[in-house]
């Protein structure tokens, strides 16, 4: 078995790659080992994905969902596993730093911590309060043996302040807090990206959004890493809905075009 302090190292180092790292987000055990069948190199939990599971919508879950989520993806492959911990649970950064620290000794390699508050008055924290946040957490994550990751998100484009200079601002300000990745979800102008990663020094994520160029554009622009948030999972749900609504409607079973395919990746991936 590959340990923690390797899965966390090669994490790291798989952002430096020619390439992008094409990290999906599984949203169950199933999905965890179906994805590493299918020669990814790393995984990264989703918070929208893991709502949808228990059937809440994003921002539900408690920190003591996601950990325990975490950890069941971790322990699901050998891949390295970065678990999306929204704003830390908390406004303060000392119990981000905890939720940190406790993500280390969940087994993870990486985690991301956002600057959304999670109101909608005033949606992301004052920059220097993100930055302590981020200080706070990259403290947690690098202290001990196992460097984890720190992702450190800059929420703004979700909250319609396309600001990109502000964004870029509190992005450097993270990296002088101790962030190893740098992400800003929302951004998708081929020309905004290329000025992000021109302007930081750490590794750049990009959220694959229906606007977003494509992975071969995207690493001509040097991006270091492209994630799909909670995309793969609700794809799954509208499968399902799809499929419902013929048999619903149609009463008819076209639906096993695909779920046979399905079965047959399920049984490679499960009995690997």
């Amino acid at each position: 078995m590959t340990t923690q302090i390797e899965k966390s190292d090669r994490f790291l180092s798989l952002h430096r790659g020619a390439t992008p790292l094409l990290m999906p987000n599984p949203w169950d055990v199933g999905s965890a080992r179906l994805l590493a069948s299918l020669g990814f190199d790393a995984l990264a939990t989703t918070s929208s994905g893991f709502a949808a599971t228990l059937g809440r919508l994003d921002g539900s879950v408690t920190a003591e969902e996601a950990l325990a989520h975490a950890r069941t993806v971790v322990d699901a492959t050998d891949l390295p596993v970065s678990a999306d911990l929204e704003n830390g649970f908390s406004d303060d950064p000392s119990v981000v730093a905890a939720t940190v620290g406790r993500a280390v000794a969940c087994g993870l390699a990486g985690c991301s911590i956002e600057d959304s508050t999670r109101g909608a008055a005033s949606p992301v924290y004052d920059i220097a309060l993100g930055a302590e946040r981020v200080a706070a957490a990259a403290e947690a994550a690098h202290s001990g043996d196992v460097h984890l990751v720190l992702t450190a998100r800059a929420e703004n484009h979700l909250h319609g302040r396309t600001d990109l200079s502000d964004t870029i601002a509190r992005l450097l300000a993270y990296q002088d807090a101790g962030a190893d990745v740098l992400y800003a979800p929302g951004v998708t102008r081929l020309e905004d990206i290329s000025q992000i990663v021109a302007s930081v020094d750490r590794p750049v994520n990009v959220l694959a959004l229906p606007d977003v160029p494509n992975v071969s554009a995207l690493a001509a622009a040097g991006v270091g890493r492209i994630s799909v948030g909670g995309a793969f999972a609700f794809a799954a749900l509208d499968a399902v809905v799809r499929a419902a609504r013929e048999l619903i409607d149609d009463g008819t079973y076209g639906f096993w075009e695909h779920a046979g395919p399905g079965a047959a990746a399920a049984r490679a991936a499960f009995s690997a």
